[in-house]
């Protein structure tokens, strides 16, 4: 890429495997880094949640390869695309596993370095922009905010059997009063809103739910813990979505400020 900030930029060199997060959507989130990594790759295997426009940066030089999960239809498995990742770089390919959000954050970016690891095969990962951060920001909801909370967890709706997480102590997070910031909530939202309100959340606290955020399909709904399935339900919202529980919500009031 043209070195327009006079940086240096790190080499990618042949039989190495880039991590690499491509944000939540809208391409002018991309890091540097990852856009250098677009540049340079010579095969880029990416998920379902990569955004159309970020594969357009693409040259033709490069091969893309698809290996999208999605729930309910037919997808690689795990295991297969980590297989796919180490057989590219030993074949001395320039290897870009391109993931939404950031390779790190509800991703299967670790058990991928892991293997690369295990298999003696060199990796970089390039942090992304987390949706759970910038969904927010572009539907005018902050993460945090002084005058409304001074934490926030961050929490998956989907445990890797599919179900809602098990191992998650549902009173512990109710109790702090925290943001929650739900990934993935839409295939259990019932399941997740009856564990906050039995753990004692009160079905009157205000909440959101961002469909596609930061593409041109973003849909926000204001709704509350209570009655968030009912609303979802009737505003037909697809995945991929969060779900936002806490006082920040209001905020979106005076801090909207992005029209897809």
């Amino acid at each position: 890429m043209t070195n327009a900030l006079n940086m240096d930029f790190p080499r990618f060199e042949p039989g190495w495997v880039w991590l690499v997060g491509a944000g939540p959507g809208d391409p002018g989130l991309l890091t540097l880094h990852a856009l250098h990594a677009l540049q340079n790759a010579d095969v880029i295997v990416h998920d379902a949640l990569v955004d159309e426009r970020i594969l357009a940066l693409v040259p033709q030089t490069a091969e893309l390869e698809s290996m999208g999960k999605r729930g309910g239809k037919a997808s690689p498995k795990q295991a297969e695309i980590t297989a796919r990742l180490i057989d590219l770089a030993g074949q001395g390919k320039r290897v870009l596993r391109l993931k939404g959000g950031d390779p790190f954050v509800f991703g299967r970016g670790p058990e991928e370095a892991e293997a690369l690891v295990g298999k003696g095969i060199p990796f970089r990962v390039v942090p992304g922009i987390t949706a759970g951060i910038a969904g927010l920001a572009y539907a005018g909801i902050p993460a945090t905010a002084k005058a409304t909370n001074s934490a926030v967890a961050f929490v998956t709706g989907h445990s890797e059997t599919g179900e809602v997480p098990d191992s998650l102590d549902w009173q512990a997070l109710a109790a702090s009063g925290a943001v929650v910031v739900v990934y993935m909530p839409m295939k259990h939202l019932g399941d997740i809103r009856e564990k906050f309100l039995a753990a004692g959340r009160s079905p009157d606290e205000l909440a959101a739910i961002v469909s596609k955020g930061c593409t041109p399909g973003q849909e926000v709904l204001e709704t509350t813990l209570g009655t968030c399935v009912e609303d979802a339900a009737k505003a037909g919202l697809k995945p991929p979505s969060l779900l936002v529980i806490g006082e920040v919500v209001r905020l979106r009031e005076t801090l909207s400020w992005w029209t897809p």
